[in-house]
């Protein structure tokens, strides 16, 4: 099948579709100097093929490979879509990996041209340059600092684009043939994984996956032009492709670019998008800064917040599914909707969300039940890049915190004996790129790919559960599940906790390791007149401790409710000297935690952990912002949290 959907068969064919159809319609925004500039679809199309001609101007061949390095912005998703109309494929890069990092991934691909964002980035793959024999070209998007450089193949963005419309005579007829070239099976993107496990894989997805997946997921929650998405996720990431390009060249709708990562927050109340995902570490983070401000707002004020949360929590999901609550109950909550809910909802950018999605990793049930109390429909969806994102979502009317919901359209699912869920769809990845042996480990030959996550589909309801990572569940020594996940995401409940790791496999209780926010418990520093000069003395301090042990011996009780998984109560815990960092490899860029990584880093801490120890002596090396090493000395004091005794499920034997 080479037809496409709807007779398209190319992202640059939806391009052509709604420049024709929508021409004057808002196709993208970025705020710059304060000031939201708009480009249309006419516009984003004139902008695109000026681009794509300049390419071919500096002499990019089809099957070439062109690097995007940058933060979110239209400049960037014309590039990715300029390369496809030349036959050419866009590889982003995460902006903020170290040089040594993109060595690797334009290395792998064979990357011969760049297009970045400034001389940031430029600095990093010139100290890498003589390593990759391939590469030729770079083109910057922001001058400053680059006028002394040698230009000999370094071209300013704008210069690329005049050059283009300069030379539109002259290429036009090999721009319109390459175009026309380009079916559903031509590849769209190559997507590096996180590289979790190991070195990260090339993902080569087609115009077939992305476009079908799209047109899929846009149906199923009826996503239309007159949407609004804001575009602020890494790029490199297979989220932001799907929804900034995937999505929105399918359906219409108008992709925002935010002024920079610090002005996130503002510009997301300014657009107020009506459709909008985030991973559970944002949603954590906003939960955390609303927390923040209400312990130091007034009394009344706070009293007020409490009451009307405690509803809002007892019939808002209700209230949000359509579902029978009683008048004097729905008249309370439209008093909260003005007092709190409504003032909340705008403060967080959130008052038109229509669709809002979670996913990524577990999010915690209770920041999940918060956000929808507030009446806002956020969802939860389940994928990966090999999946080019969707293959579970929750139907509106049917969400819950416990379940990714039920099989995305045109995806089958099936459960294997060990409890690894397996899938496959029309978005299914083509290939690891130059990786035939973990190509046929991850997808048999009839297209069913391993998801390495282990999981059931209730029978009730269709749902799948996602329990945790497939090499993660394991059990402990006598024989009850352990599932780290499902409690580290109870712990990141409260704003004090940044990040946990729960270890217990195979032995014979769980322990912890905890990451403070600094954020939430610097601002409860400051308001107790507690003195500190790093984030080490801080995570150091008894009331620190104190308040931590709290949090962990509640969880306990909470656990200590589910049959299946009370044996993955802590027994004991430290607080650890430093952040988890992805430049010191303990997190990816996605901010997923590296366990194997972290408890062979630290595996001093871990002995400490399990040998009884009230306390420990450790140095850890770090990377600083500016490529430097250096070493953290501390000795971090280890205390045992209360369980509560129960009578822990056994793992049936297989």
């Amino acid at each position: 099948m080479t037809e496409g959907a709807e007779g398209l068969r190319s992202v640059p064919a939806l391009l052509a579709r709604n420049a024709a159809q929508l021409g004057n319609s808002p196709a993208y925004r970025e705020k710059e100097y304060g000031i939201w500039q708009s480009w249309t679809w006419s516009e984003t199309a004139q902008e695109i093929e000026a681009l794509a001609l300049g390419l071919l101007n500096l002499g990019v061949a089809e099957g070439d490979f062109i690097a995007v390095i940058g933060r979110n912005r239209p400049y960037f998703y014309w590039s990715m879509v300029a390369a496809q109309s030349i036959g050419a494929i866009p590889v982003p890069l995460y902006q903020d990996a170290v040089a040594e990092e993109m060595k690797y991934v334009l290395d792998h691909c064979g990357a011969r041209f760049a297009i970045v964002s400034d001389q940031e980035q430029v600095d990093k793959i010139i100290e890498i340059q003589d390593d990759l024999h391939q590469f030729e070209h770079m083109i910057y998007l922001d001058p400053r600092g680059l006028r002394k450089y040698d230009h000999t193949r370094l071209h300013e963005f704008s210069h690329v684009q005049n050059q283009g419309r300069a030379a539109y005579d002259e290429f036009i007829k090999e721009l319109s043939s390459r175009r026309a070239k380009l079916d559903y099976d031509s590849t769209c993107v190559m997507l590096y994984t996180s590289g979790t496990t190991g070195k990260p894989k090339g993902v080569v997805l087609s115009n077939r996956n992305i476009i079908e997946t799209a047109k899929a997921s846009s149906e199923f929650d009826h996503l239309k032009a007159d949407d609004e998405v804001l575009a602020y996720l890494p790029m490199a990431w297979v989220g932001d492709f799907i929804f900034s390009i995937g999505q929105a060249y399918w359906s219409g709708f108008c992709v925002n670019c935010p002024e920079s990562p610090e002005t996130m927050m503002t510009d997301l109340r300014e657009i107020a998008p009506s459709y909008y995902f985030a991973p559970p570490r944002v949603f954590e983070t906003q939960l955390t800064q609303i927390m923040i401000r209400m312990e130091d707002s007034g009394t009344f004020k706070k009293k007020t917040f409490d009451y009307f949360m405690e509803h809002a929590r007892k019939v808002g999901p209700a209230i949000l599914d359509g579902h029978s609550v009683g008048a004097f109950d729905r008249l309370k909550y439209r008093l909260g909707e003005i007092m709190v809910y409504g003032p909340l909802k705008n403060a967080l950018g959130f008052s038109n969300v229509r669709v809002g999605y979670t996913a990524g990793e577990a999010i915690g049930p209770e920041i999940f039940d918060f956000y929808r109390a507030l009446g806002i429909n956020l969802k939860q969806l389940y994928g990966q890049t090999e999946a080019s994102v969707f293959i579970t979502q929750q139907p509106d009317g049917e969400v819950r915190s416990d379940t990714v919901g039920v099989p995305s359209p045109g995806v089958e699912i099936r459960i294997e004996e060990n409890g690894e869920v397996f899938y496959r769809s029309p978005g299914v990845f083509v290939e690891y790129y130059k990786n035939a042996e973990s190509t046929a480990d991850t997808k048999d030959p009839e297209g069913w790919v391993a998801t390495g996550d282990a999981g059931f589909i209730e029978e009730s309801t269709g749902h799948l559960r996602i329990i945790d990572r497939a090499k993660d569940v394991g059990a402990m020594a006598d024989g009850a599940m352990f599932a780290p996940k499902y409690v580290e995401n109870k712990l990141k409940f409260y704003p004090n906790i940044l990040e946990a790791v729960v270890f217990g496999a195979g032995r014979d209780r769980c322990t912890a390791f905890i990451n403070i926010d600094l954020a939430a418990v610097g601002n409860w520093a400051e308001r107790n007149n507690i003195a500190y000069a790093s984030y080490q003395e801080l995570a150091g301090h008894q009331q620190v401790l104190d308040t931590i042990q709290g949090h962990i011996e509640e969880v306990n009780a909470s656990v200590a409710q589910d049959e299946m998984l009370s044996g993955c109560q802590v027994h004991r815990f430290l607080v650890l000297h430093k952040e988890l960092d992805a430049d010191d490899g303990e997190l990816t860029r996605t901010r997923k935690v590296r366990r194997k990584i972290i408890g062979e880093k630290f595996e001093d801490l871990v002995t400490a952990l399990y040998d009884g120890s009230p306390s420990v002596y450790t140095e850890t090396e770090v990377t600083y912002e500016d490529g430097r090493k250096g070493k953290i000395k501390a000795t971090l004091e280890i205390r045992d949290a209360k369980v509560v005794p129960v009578i822990p499920q056994k793992i049936a034997a297989e």
